[in-house]
């Protein structure tokens, strides 16, 4: 019998967590687990973060990085170290930003299945989601 996919998944909080978007992180994580069994579940934050939402992500399992400076570096970077470790094959970005396809495109070199999951359709980068194999939009009924 085969072994679930290793997956992590990477949430650009301040590009995700908007007014906008009703975002929710059980969504977030339920469709990431879709992909296989989640070994990594990262938020990322930057430092004007509310104390609820770091509360709310911890309690749903996520591990939450808080960083005083870009938070994209520090996830491209991240998840980038977990590609090159071998620890997991599939990655979920979960942003709308284009400034992560440079890291799906290396995850695709190194073998990984890759997954866009944007917050809503509004402002999602086509360009990140055609990097990936895979795109879902959250809020979408197939």
């Amino acid at each position: 019998m085969d072994e679930p996919a290793r997956v992590g998944v990477f949430v650009d909080g301040p590009n995700v967590f908007r007014e906008e978007f009703d975002v929710d992180l059980d969504e977030i994580r339920d469709t990431a687990d879709e992909e296989g069994r989640l070994g990594v579940k990262r938020l990322y934050l930057d430092e004007g973060a509310p104390p609820e939402l770091i509360r709310a992500a911890e309690a749903r399992g996520f591990e939450v990085t808080v960083t005083s400076g870009d938070v994209d570096v520090k996830l491209a970077v991240d998840m980038t170290e977990f590609v090159a470790s071998g620890e997991l094959d599939t990655v979920v970005v979960v942003s709308r930003d284009t400034d992560f396809k440079p890291a799906v495109e290396v995850a695709n070199r190194h073998g990984l299945r890759t997954v866009a999951l944007a917050p809503g359709e509004h402002g999602r980068s086509d360009a990140l989601a055609n990097a990936a194999h895979a795109h879902v939009t959250l809020g979408e009924t197939e």
